[in-house]
């Protein structure tokens, strides 16, 4: 079996202590992840910060010149990181999965390092010279969750170092491995210590959100960590975009064309097995439509295969992890105790594996855990509706505020509901589609801040005014 290093200074660093990493498709150990201290910590920290009082004075177009390097090489080891992206996440090779994932992270990276941020003249007259100046902050603390592991790992990286800073990145203890190859191939492009990985348990993510030594923490997580996150943050006032839980709503008005959206509606919710924080987690149908939509989302349902995500005929993969698994089992069989009525799957079949089916339950309503709750996996809830005003009310309910999406034919008037979504995004007859031009971030308690584009860029930077 395979045992994985820690990256620090552009060396590889044995550990004492592995972890086993395991295939959620089968339950077999993948291979074993290296357990970090918080002495490997406080060494990647401090060659990071060597690594920085160089890499902040490297020439802009050198810097952009060295993601898009980084861009090409996690093209030419797509296949490798696809592969070992699906033995330890579980999501299939192909389609939404994990060729599409390392795709993602490809754009996302050429993307980025084709931005930058010049110097802005305020004034420039009679009374003076005003310029406001954008500087890297220092180093990057990076933690990053199991769902889409290499994507968002680009996300925290790339900004961070395009703009001059360095990095420490501490993926999940989950799927590790696809992290520490990308950060192995991001080094053959960087000087030493400019990106490192700390790979271990919940430890290395409170001591580093904690640590004197790193400027900012960028996280994708649960809303719960990221409120200890901030917690451990205040001692050092540590710069924090925390992109953090969704419970996203989705509105179907009375004119939408049920067979028009329904592939739409379907892949929103279940896209990488419904592991996804700006996933479509609640659905509001209106009482015109409700038994339409209902029978067009299952009969699309049924053609959908669960499956080992290594197997070319799957279509979705497993839940990632058993504790995940558990969360969604529970919240269907509340759900059903409760009354609701599953249209398709809530069934699962014993291991191995933690492949739950497609689930649709209907004729649920606020009150139970799957309609209030994040519930993180293929599982979703159809609320019926009559007065459009009481489902954008129950939609603006919840305690997150990531995205959602608003579903008809009459584009003014899905504007207008739009706007009265609070979210930090909100999509007309499609949910989810982020793209690296448009700021994406959350609002109330699913985080602050907002990643890409410029708007993104600019949170790895601090401001500086120069009166000429």
């Amino acid at each position: 079996m395979q045992r994985w290093g820690l990256l620090i200074d552009g060396r590889k660093v044995e550990t004492d202590d592995f972890q086993e990493v395991i295939n959620p498709s089968t339950g077999s150990v993948v291979s074993a992840m290296p357990v970090g201290r918080a002495r490997d910590l406080d060494a990647a920290v401090a060659a990071a910060s060597k690594a920085f009082s160089v890499w902040k004075e490297v020439p802009d177009s050198q810097r952009a010149e060295a993601c898009r390097a980084i861009a090409k090489t996690i093209d030419a080891h797509s296949e490798e990181l696809a592969r070992l992206l699906t033995l330890e996440q579980g999501k299939p090779m192909n389609g939404l999965g994990s060729r599409f994932e390392i795709g993602g992270a490809v754009a996302w990276t050429r993307y980025t390092a084709d931005l930058s941020l010049p110097v802005e003249v305020l004034q420039d007259g009679a009374e003076g010279r005003v310029e406001l100046h954008r500087k890297p902050i220092g180093v990057v603390g990076s933690i990053t969750p199991w769902n889409w592991p290499v994507m968002i790992a680009c996300w925290h990286i790339i900004p961070a170092i395009r703009a001059g800073n360095t990095v420490v990145i501490k993926p999940s203890p989950l799927t590790p491995l696809s992290t520490i190859r990308l950060v192995e191939l991001i080094n053959e492009e960087l000087p030493p210590g400019v990106v490192n990985v700390v790979t271990g348990e919940n430890e290395i993510g409170s001591l580093m959100s904690s640590h004197p030594g790193i400027a900012k923490v960028t996280f994708t997580g649960s809303t719960a960590t990221g409120r200890k996150i901030m917690q451990n943050a205040a001692g050092t006032l540590k710069r924090l975009t925390l992109e953090l839980g969704g419970n996203d709503a989705g509105i179907v008005l009375p004119d939408a064309e049920p067979k028009k959206i329904v592939e739409g509606l379907f892949w929103g919710a279940f896209i990488n097995c419904g592991q996804t924080c700006a996933a479509l987690k609640r659905l509001y149908v209106h009482d015109s439509l409700y038994d339409e939509v209902c029978r067009e989302l299952t009969a699309y349902a049924k053609q959908v295969v669960v499956g080992d995500g290594l197997s070319d005929s799957s279509t979705l993969g497993p839940v990632q992890n058993r504790r995940q698994f558990e969360i969604v089992s529970s919240f269907v069989k509340e759900a059903r105790e409760k009354g609701g009525r599953v249209l398709i799957g809530g069934d699962p079949a014993d291991g191995p594996g933690w492949f739950y089916p497609v689930t649709l339950v209907a004729d649920v309503d606020h009150g139970c855990r799957l309609v209030d709750e994040e519930q993180f996996g293929p599982a979703l809830p159809i609320i019926r509706y009559s007065d459009l005003d009481e489902a954008v009310e129950k939609a603006n309910s919840s305690s997150m505020g990531l995205g959602g999406s608003v579903w008809g034919s009459d584009h003014e008037a899905l504007k207008q509901v739009a706007q009265r979504i609070e979210a930090g995004s909100v999509w007309i007859n499609k949910h989810g589609a982020i793209q690296p031009n448009a700021p994406f971030g959350g609002v109330k308690q699913s985080g602050f801040g907002v990643e890409f584009g410029l708007e993104g860029l600019k949170e790895f930077t601090v401001v500086q005014t120069v009166f000429c």
